[in-house]
């Protein structure tokens, strides 16, 4: 399957296909290539790991490298939370973050399948 015969499961997942497809010259190889990219991305495992652990200082770096992967990918809903957590871990907060994490990884799961499903 490609990207377009799966947009309207990504768009559902919560990734903007239109703004990242823009991104990459409207190539749909390319698009599929760093989509696919993302399913082998460790990041979300590191920040998961970080956050048992109570490690602010590498889930703030994990977190901040999710972030701008999931921005780059049009991941809005994934990049906000990111972003949101990220602060938290600046501000060593890993309690109120933690907390938080359950919702960031179901977002994160979901973005997961649609993408595993191309």
């Amino acid at each position: 399957m490609s990207i377009m015969d799966k947009k309207a499961a990504l768009i559902a997942a919560g990734i903007d296909v239109d703004s990242v497809m823009q991104r990459f010259m409207g190539s749909e190889r390319l698009t599929e290539k760093f989509m696919k990219r993302f399913a082998d991305d460790v990041t979300f495992s590191q920040l998961e790991k970080a956050v048992v652990d109570g490690d602010s200082e590498e889930a703030f770096r994990a977190a901040h490298t999710l972030k701008g992967v999931a921005g780059n990918l049009g991941m809005t809903e994934l990049f906000d939370r990111t972003s949101e957590m990220t602060e938290k871990f600046r501000a060593h907060d890993m309690t109120t973050a933690a907390e938080d994490f359950a919702s960031l990884k179901t977002i994160y799961d979901r973005i997961l399948q649609a993408v595993l499903d191309i």
